[in-house]
């Protein structure tokens, strides 16, 4: 007999219970954002239709379901389920934050803000939540296949991430690395060999990411080279900043991988951290000599459309 889905509502912290819990009572909060010129009524009401939105979509479960809730810092530590359906009450980039743990399932993101969000992913009021759970759980729902990009380590360290994974030193350190192509399980690259590289750091994004960190690198370069779209399985990817020296180069400094391609970075400095989706705190630790590995992830975001 299988069992009944489970509907996980993933939330996260609001800015008035963080205040809160940093100052103490409703009214030193108010305080404190007075004398940095905001009110808090704003602040507060952002919060109750957070809340709303949150006692909306749990009223909305049917009845023969089950039912957890997990806020974003302890999503490393949820143990997510193949039956679940997983409900993201909140703004786009907690669909993202979620979107790592993931192995399939499907996502309805809730907007709790409408118009202050962009609603890129988070696409649904709590009002729909009624119609799309059931809809989502039997497959009925339309979905988005967004992509998603993977770092895999020499130890086995992986990393997954819906907008882009970052690599590079974990303060304002140069990053020091050799970086070459991938295709087909072949490295090499231009005449066959990696190009030693310093620089700020890798930002390797899916056409989700586009819309983000990564279009503001590529704003910046002004190229020609076309940003992917969400649902292709394609992957662009920028150095930032790298340094021309005797010992480094700038030839490699932007690209496209599509499925089976990926880029391979050689770490040539004490430590360097690998990143998704600018959670820090979940990060893989690189350190001189390992190798990994980014390219289009083998699992995608099944997102309700």
């Amino acid at each position: 007999m299988s069992l009944a889905p489970r509907a996980v509502l993933v939330h996260r912290t609001t800015e008035y219970e963080e205040l809160l819990a940093r100052h103490g009572t409703h009214g030193q909060a108010a305080y404190f954002l007075g004398s940095r010129g905001r009110d808090i009524a704003e602040v507060a009401e952002r919060h109750h239709r957070t809340l709303r939105a949150l006692a909306e979509v749990a009223a909305a479960v049917p009845a023969t379901w089950r039912q957890a809730r997990v806020e974003r810092a302890d999503l490393d530590r949820f143990l997510f389920a193949p039956e679940d359906v997983v409900v993201v009450v909140g703004q786009d980039g907690l669909v993202a934050n979620a979107a790592k743990y993931l192995d399939g399932q499907p996502v309805v993101g809730i907007d709790t803000d409408p118009g202050r969000n962009p609603g890129v992913l988070v696409r649904h009021r709590a009002a729909d939540a009624r119609k799309l759970l059931p809809a989502a759980a039997a497959g009925r729902a339309a979905f988005d296949a967004l992509t998603m990009v993977a770092a895999v380590a020499d130890d086995t360290q992986r990393l997954l991430a819906l907008n882009e994974i970052y690599l590079g030193p974990p303060g304002h350190q140069t990053a020091r690395y050799r970086l070459a192509p991938e295709t087909k399980g072949e490295t090499g690259g231009q005449d066959g060999a990696a190009e030693p590289q310093a620089s700020s750091g890798v930002l390797v994004g899916t056409g989700t990411g586009a819309t983000g960190w990564l279009r503001s690198l590529w704003l910046q370069r002004g190229g020609p080279l076309a940003l992917p779209g969400p649902t292709e399985r394609q992957l662009a990817w920028f150095v930032r900043e790298a340094w021309p020296s005797p010992a480094t180069g700038t030839v490699r400094v932007e690209g496209l991988l599509g499925a089976g391609q990926a880029l391979l970075l050689t770490v040539e400095s004490e430590r360097l951290v690998a990143f998704g989706d600018g959670m820090e705190g979940d990060a893989l630790d690189l350190t001189w000599g390992q190798t990994v590995r980014v390219g289009v992830a083998d699992t995608a975001l099944r997102l309700a459309g």
